[in-house]
């Protein structure tokens, strides 16, 4: 595979593990708005850990959810999918950096490299794919509250911190499928054969017929008497 595309995948693989770390403590996963007079007027926005309010004058609140077992359950699988995402990114970033050819890293032996690179595209789609459903499960529920109706409660709507994920959802699953098809399945080697002549490779049995072919010529019929 062209080094340059493995260069390039590991780069949105890396660019989608550093988005997954900025999305998961940024504070406006969903955000409301609360009208009223010029005082009143306030901005509610929350993220997986804390929930926040600004007024119209700029004073802000923050305070910490109070317990895990209290929250939704949409938001105790959001907080798993998302810490693993970022296990699984730092996992793949260090084996793809073995794994590309452009790396010293891992020896000469390119075989076991691009399996190496394989292994680690593999972990780059689970960092997105973990990343995508943390996020569009977050979402799927703020559009359900927000539309349902018979909802009593505060209607938010989808904040930046989503969108954030979403970009590196689909960063770290196209980074992983390029070093996926670097993964050479075949058992082919990058090292100089001992018999060449003019760019030909020539196996055991045809240098034997060779040499029985060169003594034939050499003793022929008239050596006999």
């Amino acid at each position: 595979m062209d080094p340059i595309v493995e260069v390039v995948a590991l780069v949105l693989g890396f660019i989608g593990w550093v988005m997954v770390g900025v999305a998961l403590p940024n504070r406006h996963w969903r955000t409301s708005t609360v009208d009223g007079n010029v005082i009143t007027t306030s901005t509610i926005y929350e993220n997986l850990w804390m929930s926040c309010a600004t007024d119209s004058t700029g004073v802000h609140n923050c305070r910490e959810f109070p317990s895990l077992l209290s929250l939704s359950g949409y938001i105790q699988a959001s907080r798993a999918l998302m810490i693993t995402a970022i296990v699984l990114g730092s996992f793949g970033l260090m084996l793809a950096l073995i794994g590309i050819q452009c790396s010293k890293a891992g020896g000469e032996n390119y075989m076991l490299k691009g399996r190496i690179a394989g292994t680690a595209g593999v972990l780059f789609i689970l960092q997105g794919t973990c990343t995508m459903i943390a996020v569009s499960w977050y979402a799927f529920n703020i559009t359900q509250e927000f539309f349902n109706p018979l909802y009593v409660g505060t209607k938010y709507e989808i904040g930046e911190g989503l969108y954030i994920g979403w970009c590196s959802g689909v960063m770290a699953i196209a980074g992983g499928a390029c070093l996926t098809c670097s993964c050479k399945m075949a058992t082919e080697e990058k090292h100089s054969l001992p018999y060449h002549s003019r760019g030909t490779v020539y196996s055991a049995a045809a240098r034997s017929a060779a040499t029985r072919n060169t003594a034939a010529s050499t003793y022929g019929r008239n050596a006999y008497v």
